[in-house]
């Protein structure tokens, strides 16, 4: 026997609707509110300010341990390899030298994403191991236009020294092996950070 809703139960309805909104969604006050300001001292945050970095980025296409691997290759048809993709583990170093000290890693992805010329799409981040900025990070993302001799490529966020970045890196070619593939950047990294 098939039973149906009646008149007298749409009340009884619409209290049980109403009674499980108000628990899925209580009315308590600030403790729930979606976004609202604080005062920046209370994460820790003092004076902003802006650090230039310079470091060498090492990109090692070749030999028995690369640091960039291309995980998409190009179609045949390409002639500025658009559509690759490489993946990147990079030591930056303190000079051009990749026997120079070690100040981190640039980790993330490049790929051509440009049809009439090389240009890339990187997307990195600058991972620290030296002194004060030992742990800390910041994001780059940006074209590169690799025959052009300075190109600039935006710093988008952090973490550790670097929470809330954001500035610019300048990026110019120190070192280029056509026949390898392998090449040096300088990089200027110029920093807004707490």
């Amino acid at each position: 026997m098939a039973t149906s809703l009646s008149s007298h139960s749409t009340p009884l309805l619409l209290t049980i609707s109403i009674l499980i909104f108000s628990l899925a969604f209580p009315a308590t006050g600030d403790d729930h509110v979606f976004g609202k300001p604080i005062d920046r001292k209370s994460l820790g945050l003092k004076e902003e300010k802006l650090s230039h970095l310079r470091f060498y980025w090492h990109d090692i296409l070749s030999g028995r341990n690369p640091s960039a691997i291309k995980v998409v290759p190009p179609p045949r048809n390409s002639s500025t390899g658009f559509g690759f993709v490489t993946m990147i583990d990079n030591p930056l170093t303190l000079g051009p030298e990749l026997s120079s000290k070690m100040v981190g890693k640039a980790q993330g992805f490049y790929a051509s994403a440009a049809q009439q010329e090389l240009g890339l799409l990187m997307v990195m981040n600058f991972a620290f191991v030296e002194g004060k900025y030992n742990g800390s990070t910041f994001t780059v993302a940006g074209r590169n236009p690799v025959f052009n001799k300075v190109r600039e490529m935006s710093v988008i966020g952090g973490s550790g020294l670097f929470r809330l970045a954001r500035g610019y890196v300048q990026v110019r070619t120190h070192w280029y092996d056509p026949e390898t593939g392998d090449a040096t950047g300088q990089y200027d990294a110029y920093v807004m950070h707490y």
